[in-house]
């Protein structure tokens, strides 16, 4: 493993809460050259060139790798404490961040990412608990995706793919995890292996037409290689939209305003249009695409 490089910094307003943040997080290099005087004489000369850093920093960047393996139990013990680690499981990286839930409701569940030997996770300290986690073995591809945030910068997302679909991280270093984790998992960027098709659902958003205007709609859409497309509101007796999967015609992917995000996907049969919005849109676009077989690519259009 190549250990990515230590970057300088220079403030002199940090505080000493500031220094041990980024001694344990980051890590500190010294580079000094001390000369020792007596009346103006000088006697001792000091060269030093030293890496302080946090046990789990230092680990990350490919340091005291030499260790025995008594003084890596310790080490591991002492981590698992805090954390929970099997019993031959080492932590590889770690960094602020978060995790993307779909379900019941979309939001982001802030923590700590830890890349170990055997999975990715996120935890929790406070109160603990494990808000997400995969083998590394099940990591297909890895990468970053750019959201846009109302009133505030772009935020860089690491979006991790497995046979059961996308999940979204965030990182306080995002390109450094993702370069970590394709290091690590040995599937990753390997072709999925054919699964068969099952049942799709998940929240959906639904631009339902009406005599005032257009409006989005919030339920449950779900996609059954059998039966196909359907959406169903949360007071809804029955599903407001039914698509058997020989009437998708088109399946595209279209920029505009949507409760969760830039993009939506229509979906038209011979005579309608169905605008649906989802916070996985990728996934969704491709798998109606593949419902409906290969007369409905998935296309980029306009905007709405």
């Amino acid at each position: 493993m190549t250990a990515d490089p230590m970057e300088p910094t220079r403030d002199l307003r940090v505080t000493l809460p500031d220094l041990v943040d980024v001694l344990l997080d980051k890590g500190v290099y010294l580079d000094l050259d001390l000369i020792v005087t007596v009346a103006d004489i000088p006697l001792i000369g000091v060269s030093l060139r030293a890496m302080v850093g946090g046990i789990e920093t230092m680990l990350e960047h490919g340091m005291m790798q030499a260790w025995d393996e008594r003084t890596r139990e310790w080490v591991r013990g002492s981590l698992s404490r805090r954390v929970p680690l099997a019993d031959d499981e080492d932590v590889v990286a770690r960094m602020a961040g978060g995790h993307h839930q779909e379900e019941p409701y979309a939001t982001w569940r802030p923590g700590t990412v830890y890349l170990t030997t055997r999975r990715l996770m996120v935890w929790r300290a406070e109160p603990r608990e494990l808000l997400w986690h995969t083998p590394l073995d099940e990591v297909t591809d890895v990468g970053t995706r750019t959201e846009r945030s109302a009133g505030g910068p772009d935020r860089t997302r690491v979006a991790l793919t497995t046979p059961t679909g996308t999940t979204l991280l965030s990182a306080a270093a995002p390109e450094r995890l993702v370069a970590a984790v394709r290091a690590h998992a040995p599937a990753c960027g390997a072709p999925v292996p054919a699964r068969r098709r099952e049942p799709l659902e998940a929240r959906v958003w639904y631009l339902e037409d009406l005599a005032g205007g257009s409006v989005w709609r919030g339920g449950t859409g779900t996609l059954d290689p059998g039966t196909g497309l359907t959406w169903k509101g949360v007071r809804d007796v029955r599903p407001a939209v039914r698509l058997g999967p020989d009437r998708i015609r088109s399946v595209d992917l279209v920029q505009g305003r949507t409760p969760v995000g830039r993009q939506l996907i229509v979906v038209r049969d011979d005579a309608t249009a169905v605008r649906l919005a989802t916070a996985d849109t990728a996934r969704w676009a491709t798998a109606l695409s593949h419902l409906a077989g290969p007369r409905t690519p998935s296309r980029t259009g306009g905007s709405t």
